[in-house]
């Protein structure tokens, strides 16, 4: 009788003895595992990463480096978009010189340059993409401003106040650039060798706040985005209705299409990666198994690479968001085909056949008067 009553009371004890090791084992794997941080494989896409980061630091070093030039060379003719545009050329080319560091990283897949060196380079490669993000979303406000009220602002005025956005947008961005290094330098990392891995913010709520408040002004610039180019395109298309019978009506929609390239661009590269940075920092702050952290590091880094992709296509918006850039490309283009073209000429004189220069063709072929034969003479002398 003792041993039948108490048997279900031994399996119950039994049974919940085994949940608490079960469950103080679990605890104990989680603590272990986020004192050691998880290690991510990256053997699979490293060259994968290397690859196009090359592509878009080549790319993007030729485009943002003849585009900087273009606008150098625009000495007292720029206004507010093309104050804008320089800048946005220098944040690119900043962003761009952080990449063969990522490129050195993803090959050797261990980071040998110091703790402080990986903080740099991250921040100032985060830092760069944002500045760019919001100078873009500047030209999008100024260029409506400019459609709805046509001509008639003060450009003076217009180029002033770009002027000390653009110092204010600098000082901000540079100000929090030191900050977040100087903090995460003072913490000690476990693993010296590993730079831009997946980190977690649990005791660090601050960081994350900050991450999201970054990720709330790309979405706020991104709004702002669309509802400037949309306006701009149905105010353009009005426009080119109104003036129909005018010579150079096609060329207002001809300019809403092109609002619609520069925003299409701006989706593809960011939209991504700020759609799963939501979810990136979410997890940040939780525990995640060493699985579900390669995946979210993986996706992450992904996404991102198309935000770097962003600084090659930069160029394409400027060529398409000013005119005067537009001149001064198509200048140097001829220009250099001219001078290709020069040369190719004077190469192929005196070559077997003995063919004479054209000049001295020309010479010949005038009428014989005095002043030619002058000419002729001084041609001759010049080209022999």
């Amino acid at each position: 009788m003792d041993t039948t009553t108490n048997s279900p009371i031994k399996w119950t004890i039994h049974f919940t003895d085994k949940v608490a090791n079960i469950t103080a084992d679990l605890q104990n794997s989680t603590s272990i595992a986020y004192s050691h941080p998880c290690p991510v494989d990256e053997s699979s896409l490293k060259y994968f990463f290397a690859f196009f980061y090359a592509i878009i630091f080549i790319t993007g070093l030729l485009g943002n480096g003849l585009a900087l030039y273009v606008f150098l060379c625009i000495h007292n003719k720029r206004n507010s978009v093309q104050i804008y545009l320089l800048n946005a050329a220098i944040a690119d080319l900043l962003l761009i010189v952080c990449l063969p560091f990522r490129i050195i990283y993803h090959l050797s897949e261990e980071w040998k340059m110091g703790v402080i060196f990986c903080k740099v380079i991250g921040n100032l490669f985060y830092m760069n993409m944002y500045i760019s993000i919001v100078l873009l979303g500047l030209i999008s406000i100024d260029r409506y401003d400019k459609v709805k009220k046509s001509q008639r602002r003060r450009k003076v005025s217009n180029r002033k106040c770009s002027i000390q956005i653009c110092c204010c947008l600098w000082g901000a961005a540079i100000f929090s650039g030191m900050f977040l290094i100087t903090q995460q330098s003072m913490t000690e990392q476990s693993d010296q060798n590993q730079c831009f891995q997946y980190t977690t913010r649990k005791d660090k709520i601050w960081q994350a706040a900050f991450n999201y408040f970054v990720v709330l002004i790309f979405w706020i610039v991104f709004v702002l985005l669309i509802l400037s180019y949309v306006k701009i395109g149905k105010n353009l298309q009005r426009i080119s209705r109104e003036r129909a019978y005018f010579p150079n009506a096609g060329k207002y929609n001809t300019t809403a299409y092109k609002s619609f390239i520069v925003l299409f661009i701006f989706t593809v590269c960011f939209v991504p990666y700020h759609t799963f940075r939501i979810a990136y920092i979410a997890t940040q702050l939780q525990s995640l198994s060493c699985y579900w952290v390669d995946k979210v590091h993986k996706t992450n880094e992904i996404t991102l690479m198309f935000s770097a992709f962003n600084s090659c296509l930069d160029p394409i918006m400027y060529f398409f968001l000013s005119n005067s850039v537009r001149n001064t490309v198509t200048r140097l283009l001829c220009r250099t085909s001219r001078d290709s073209s020069r040369s190719e000429s004077n190469t192929s004189d005196l070559h077997p056949g003995h063919t004479l220069p054209e000049s001295i063709n020309n010479a010949y072929s005038q009428t014989p008067t005095p002043l030619n034969t002058r000419r002729i003479r001084m041609t001759l002398s010049e080209n022999l």
